[in-house]
């Protein structure tokens, strides 16, 4: 069976993915390989493929115990055979999966790095004929990475011990240029086929949302969504459970997720949301990693993380089956207090000597400000993620909050003029720089206890812009800093003036600001795409199928088909087993167990409305 065949029969797609049947190919040929591609870009078909083909067994080194478990409960419904390793594992089951493993009985192999280096494992490594070791999530390996495991750095030794070194390759979603260099080197890669995709996710939508009030804001959101599946992310476990509890309280089916509950309550949680007995999931950024969860159709992040990084692997997990879906960020000031609190508290640094600490800090400080610029910046969000990563972009994507939203270009040189000169004289009158907050509350006039203290109300700019909201005048401030007039100090969150405060301060230079165009309040928000008419009653209909057929089988739905697959059978309607195998992402061990039922339905559906 070629690699082509292959695809149909057990993956059920007709053609490879941008940058798959390359790497691929190097593989089958010998050779190392490196693959940078966002989540939802098919990394796993990278090494999956080829471990079928490739004489015996393929290893896959991740850190995700979700994913090891998802990913074989997935190639076990596709017909393949494989297994994992890692500490959920008593005694009695990790023996019979080295009986297994020496007896030839699996093709692919998911392994947790710390287990590479136990003594059970080595010696059964030893017989085997491991033909390729993957190693997902490839940042890992870099101390430049955002999130760098030293068990990650046990691979090369394991490699080593081998009696003869197998194809290696290495696949990544979020890497800069200097890790990209670090995994290459420290993995000792040899001459690997290299492909970087591009970072870009088109079924993504993504939005800023400075609201008013955040749980208000959450409330419109999900109840345009109501009929999805979802993730919120927020920043502390007491933020986590308060907002599952708000939810609960209005009737939507939410669990909660953080490091903090039990082991039991955490697992039921997880199972309940990924077989979708609770549709939304709210959680810390404890949740997620290795879910592969493909009909998640929004993500929302209540607070803001801490890095691109960072925010770009969990805003991922939305539409990882090519479905449209939303990424959704709620911002205010605090947020960036809240990440500065876990980078200057972070124990995962204390065993570095207290130079890398600081030089890990300021990489981390600056991290941060990149993600506090995504907050408010005013040009393509896309783009600006696309920048981050290195990659080229058009100027519009057409497909984010501030390229698709109703906007209106406004005059703010007058109150640029104000808010820089604001800035200026209390700098002048107080010998130090101070935050926007008491910026925001000097220009409204406010009666605050600081500004008085600091006798800040008998500046000649005190309340000229007190006609003005507090939102407001902060988004004219954030603005102003974007275009470069202002910038952050990283150390206290102060306001400096840059050198090209001059333009508008003395020389007259314009200030524009793009605007958006307030919805009418009573229109709930809604920007990813449906289903219209009768395709999307019939894929309603379908998912039910789904939802039961899962319950039988004791599967996650997605498991089963994804959702993309549902909306092509919505679409193209088949009426035979031929043409069900059609339908992208139905292999034909699926085709044989679920393809009568789905032909049944669908042939309902049409007896009935046509």
């Amino acid at each position: 069976m070629d690699k082509q065949e292959l695809l149909q029969r057990i993956f059920g797609y007709s053609q490879f993915r941008p940058g798959q049947e390359e790497l691929i190919d190097g593989m089958l040929a010998g050779r190392d390989a490196f693959g940078i591609m966002p989540t939802g870009g098919g990394k796993s078909m990278c090494y999956q493929l080829p471990g079928l083909l490739l004489p015996g067994i393929t290893l896959v080194v991740s850190p995700l115990i979700s994913l090891m478990r998802d990913q074989v409960m997935a190639l076990k419904a596709a017909g393949v055979p494989a297994a994992y390793i890692n500490s959920t594992l008593n005694r009695a089951q990790m023996q019979l999966v080295y009986r297994n493993l020496l007896a030839g009985q699996y093709k692919i192999v998911y392994i947790a790095p710390e287990r590479l280096d136990y003594p059970g494992f080595g010696s059964v490594a030893e017989r085997l004929q491991i033909s390729l070791l993957a190693v997902d999530e490839a940042h890992c390996i870099s101390q430049w990475g955002q999130d760098f495991r030293p068990s990650y750095l046990r691979i090369v030794n394991f490699i080593r011990q081998l009696p003869y070194r197998p194809v290696v390759a290495a696949f990544t979603a979020t890497a800069t240029i200097q890790v990209r260099r670090d995994v290459e080197q420290i993995l000792q890669l040899q001459n690997p086929v290299q492909v970087v995709t591009g970072f870009d996710r088109p079924n993504l939508y993504f939005e800023v949302i400075h609201p008013e009030s955040k749980d208000r804001e959450l409330q419109r959101l999900l109840f345009a969504r109501r009929k999805k599946s979802g993730i919120i992310y927020c920043s502390t476990r007491r933020k986590v459970e308060s907002v599952c509890q708000n939810l609960n309280d209005m009737g939507y089916g939410a669990v909660c997720y953080h490091a903090g509950l039990p082991d039991e309550q955490r697992t039921a949680n997880q199972e309940d949301f990924l077989y979708d007995r609770k549709p939304i999931m709210v959680a810390t950024n404890a949740f997620g990693m290795g879910i592969d969860k493909s009909n998640v159709g929004f993500v929302i992040h209540y607070n803001m993380p801490k890095s691109i990084e960072a925010y770009y692997q969990e805003a991922g997990r939305a539409g990882r089956d090519g479905s449209e879906a939303d990424c959704i960020l709620l911002y205010n000031g605090s947020d960036v207090y809240t990440a500065r609190y876990f980078i200057d508290n972070s124990s995962e640094n204390e065993e570095m000597d207290p130079a890398q600490r600081a030089r890990v800090r300021r990489q981390e400080l600056a991290r941060l400000d990149a993600m506090v610029g995504y907050c408010k910046t005013k040009t393509c969000l896309r783009g600006y993620l696309m920048e981050y990563f290195g990659q080229n972009h058009p100027e519009i994507c057409g497909n984010c909050g501030n390229c698709s939203g109703s906007f209106q270009t406004v005059d703010i040189t007058k109150e640029a003029g104000i808010i820089l000169t604001c800035i200026q004289s209390i700098g002048d009158k107080l010998g130090y720089s101070v935050g926007v907050n008491l910026v925001g509350n000097v220009l409204r006039g406010s009666r605050n206890k600081r500004v008085l203290e600091l006798h800040l109300d008998k500046l000649p700019v005190y309340g000229l812009l007190s006609s003005r909201g507090r939102s407001e005048i902060h988004g004219m401030i954030d603005h102003l800093e974007a275009e470069g007039y202002l910038r952050t100090e990283q150390e206290h969150r102060t306001l400096l003036l840059t050198s090209e405060a001059d333009q508008v301060l003395y020389r007259n230079k314009p200030v524009l600001m793009k605007v958006e165009i307030e919805p009418d309040a009573g229109v709930p928000a809604e920007t990813s795409g449906k289903m219209a008419g009768d395709e999307g009653e019939l894929f309603d209909e379908l998912r039910d199928l789904r939802s039961t057929l899962a319950k039988k089988a004791k599967l996650p739905a997605y498991v089963i088909f994804s959702n993309a697959t549902l909306m092509d059978m919505a679409r193209k309607r088949p009426q035979t087993i031929s043409e069900f195998r059609k339908i992208s992402g139905v292999g034909e061990i699926k085709a044989a167990w679920y393809g009568q039922a789905f032909l049944e339905r669908i042939r309902q559906f049409q007896d009935e409305h046509f």
